[in-house]
């Protein structure tokens, strides 16, 4: 996969109008999902996983019983590029099927 570059300041608040749910922090885009249950919540982490590794970009997840943490951010290029929304997309996809 090629080398990502970071998004500006300006170009990630943009992006972010389009995700509701996700939040930056620092060099990072959050999102929490709430599963109906433990079950739900490790379909969802399975399905995501799946579209991470199709993508070749991992995510950090925090499993809490039916809440599940999402963290993502482009380590090689230092923080949040385009694989980042990218990806935050298809976990709402995942999420909202589940």
């Amino acid at each position: 996969m090629p080398a990502a570059d970071l998004l500006t300041d300006t170009e990630i608040d943009q992006r972010l109008t389009a995700l509701p749910g996700w939040s930056r922090d620092g060099d990072t885009l959050r999102r929490t999902v709430r599963a109906e249950d433990f079950p739900t919540a490790i379909r969802i982490v399975t399905a995501v996983a799946e579209q991470a590794e199709q993508m070749d970009h991992h995510p950090d997840i925090d499993i809490r019983w039916r809440t599940l943490h999402f963290t993502l951010s482009t380590h090689s290029a230092g923080g949040i590029t385009a694989l980042d929304f990218e990806l935050a997309a298809r976990i709402d996809q995942v999420a909202a099927a589940h």
